[in-house]
């Protein structure tokens, strides 16, 4: 087991939650390989807009588990850093995932994603994914 903490995109709960074998999910297969994770507060966002009060529940006690990183000062810097490369190759990506991406780079972390066709456009992402 690596003993260090990954980011977790949103692709990666919404396949852990519509799971019904959850040992069939990318979440499971990462837990067997890391301490702790973490996600952006822009994950969280993105998780309960999809959300009802039922699912709420669900995704409370998951949240609760897991490190929130927010999206600050120097994680603000990085997504226009990286918006303004992207830019320039015509290749860029959804506000909230380049949000997630800086964020999960300005506190130096992989981010695990099922979303490498978007997230795999920024060179400085360390990406883990199936």
């Amino acid at each position: 087991m690596e003993n260090t903490i990954i980011c977790l995109d949103t692709s990666v709960l919404i396949d852990y939650y519509r799971k019904k074998d959850k040992s069939k999910s990318f979440f499971f297969e990462l837990a067997g390989k890391y301490d702790e994770f973490a996600v952006s507060t822009i994950t969280e966002f993105e998780v309960y807009c999809g959300s009802d009060e039922e699912k709420d529940l669900f995704w409370d006690n998951f949240f609760r588990k897991v490190n929130s990183l927010p999206f600050d000062s120097m994680a603000n810097k990085k997504a226009i850093e990286i918006d303004r490369q992207l830019k320039k190759i015509s290749k860029q990506i959804d506000t909230p995932d380049l949000m997630i991406a800086a964020a999960a780079i300005s506190n130096g972390l992989k981010l695990a994603t099922l979303n490498f066709k978007h997230f795999g456009r920024i060179e400085e992402l360390e990406i883990v994914s199936r």
